[in-house]
């Protein structure tokens, strides 16, 4: 998996959303998913759960007539690795704004 179908599929906030649902509460409904988002439409939805499908974040599974979606968190470690390289960075200003409240 590319690093770039991970961050797109998180890069909007609604895809956020949805992940957080699935971390929070475990396998959802297509239907209940769609339910958290009153303000736009199902068919908009469905197409941020074909973006998290490609970037392989979720799994679709259909039971009956119903369709389930599971959270495949592997893809977020790439996110994580890439992310950490810039760990360094916080924790300098970090560092800088204590001694500076120190001083004070």
């Amino acid at each position: 998996m590319a690093y770039k179908s991970a961050f797109e599929a998180i890069a909007d906030p609604t895809r956020r959303a949805i992940l957080d649902s699935l971390a929070d509460q475990g396998p959802r409904r297509a239907g209940d998913i769609a339910e958290l988002f009153p303000q736009i439409s199902r068919p908009a939805v469905s197409k941020h759960l074909r973006v998290l499908r490609g970037a392989e974040l979720v799994r679709q599974e259909a039971r009956g007539r119903e369709v389930w979606y599971e959270l495949r968190p592997g893809p977020l470690n790439e996110v994580q690795a890439w992310v950490r390289n810039y760990e360094r960075f916080w924790g300098d200003k970090l560092q800088r704004l204590k001694e500076v409240a120190e001083e004070a």
